[in-house]
């Protein structure tokens, strides 16, 4: 079928279609997708499907530009957490658990996503859904009221994709990139329990093994190079598409940060006026936690909130990261230098899955013994490109 158009307006003519003699794993429901959103539907689908098999609990992604912005499990929130995604006293199922902690990872990059779930899209689902910007939605099923406000969302644009839970994809891939035609085995192992056994120092714990799983998962299709956080069954900061290692480090260490902060008392504590919407608080709690106001910044955030603004100090936000802990991080590819861990363990890693491999493994494991983190050798890389 021809859908909106390819990567970007210009390139006009698009299309969508089965392989010759397959079925195809997703059915258009609403809507008129664009390629981009073909493969964020398509790779976001993938994920959570085996998200739910690695970890048994229902799963959901939140996707942007072919990499997840976060993925979350029906894990329950604590107070904070729920008061920081703006859902403190509204009954959550597990599908819609899951859904707002994926979004939750990163609101800010969620701007525009492509939500997928494991599980059929409930009510609650749905009217989550509707009070959000999301450019479409790819799950298994729909109850039927989730359905209609979902086709209702956008003016009746919002994109619903029905995926076919059984569909069996083959076992080659192909790719044509400027004249050449690219072949590869498709990358079909599912991430297991077992890949994570190797522990090398340290104990894993129940939780760290349920976070680790969902992070290399995630990982699995996340472009590459890239290094996941991961703590209380979803996504905290992903690193993606970074040429260094260590760079993915830092960026993902510094997404979890500033997850971690959304729970600081100050900043739960700014109360917007009414009609301010809420992607703009959103992005308001975010540009007071980096707290690098401009002047007009802070004179419109000051018109923005009822009372006076207090910022936070260097000393709030320190004293608050101090107290990230049990973080667990996974890499897609062999780490190379004890850096990554130190940087690491400045922002809570206790427990890190990564392939194993390099000719430095030895000091990568002392500095995780240095540090009191328990890492296991996956050997399994997972590169997304």
């Amino acid at each position: 079928m021809q859908i909106k158009y390819g990567c970007n307006p210009h390139q006009s003519f698009a299309s969508a279609d089965p392989l010759p003699g397959k079925g195809a794993p997703v059915e258009l429901l609403n809507g008129n997708p664009s390629y981009i959103n073909f493969l964020d539907a398509l790779n976001a689908w993938q994920l959570v499907r085996e998200a739910r098999i690695a970890t048994g609990l229902p799963a959901a992604a939140s996707f942007k530009h072919v990499s997840p912005a976060g993925a979350g499990l029906a894990v329950p929130l604590d107070d904070e957490l729920a008061e920081a995604y703006e859902v403190a006293g509204r009954e959550l199922t597990p599908s819609a658990l899951a859904y707002v902690r994926a979004r939750g990872a990163d609101p800010k990059c969620s701007f525009g996503d492509f939500a997928a779930l494991s599980d059929r899209v409930d009510l609650a689902t749905a009217e989550f859904l509707k009070g959000v910007v999301s450019d479409g939605i790819v799950a298994p099923g729909y109850d039927a009221d989730a359905l209609e406000i979902l086709k209702a969302k956008k003016g009746g644009g919002f994109i619903v994709m029905q995926a076919d839970p059984d569909f069996e994809p083959p076992a080659r891939e192909t790719r044509e990139v400027h004249g050449m035609l690219l072949v590869q085995d498709r990358n079909n192992h599912q991430v297991v329990e077992s890949d994570i056994e190797g522990v090398v120092c340290g104990e894993l714990t129940a939780d760290a093994r349920r976070d680790l799983l969902l992070a290399l998962v995630s990982l699995k299709y996340t472009q590459s190079n890239s290094v996941g956080y991961a703590l209380g069954g979803q996504m905290i900061g992903i690193g993606a598409g970074q040429q260094s290692r260590v760079d993915c480090t830092k960026l993902a260490g510094s997404k979890a940060d500033l997850w971690h902060l959304r729970t600081h008392p100050k900043v739960l504590g700014l109360s917007f006026k009414k009609g301010v919407k809420r992607q703009e608080r959103i992005n308001w709690r975010v540009r007071y936690i980096e707290g690098d106001l401009t002047p007009s910044e802070e004179t419109a955030l000051c018109e923005a909130i009822d009372g006076e603004l207090v910022m936070l100090s260097d000393e709030d936000r320190a004293e608050w990261i101090s107290r990230l802990d049990g973080v667990s991080l996974a890499s897609d590819g062999f780490i190379p230098f004890r850096d990554n861990i130190e940087v690491a363990q400045r922002h809570g890693v206790r427990f890190i899955a990564q392939p194993g491999g390099s000719t430095r493994d030895g000091d990568i494991e002392a500095a995780c013994r240095e540090y009191g983190i328990a890492m296991a050798h996956t050997k399994l890389r997972l590169f997304h490109h």
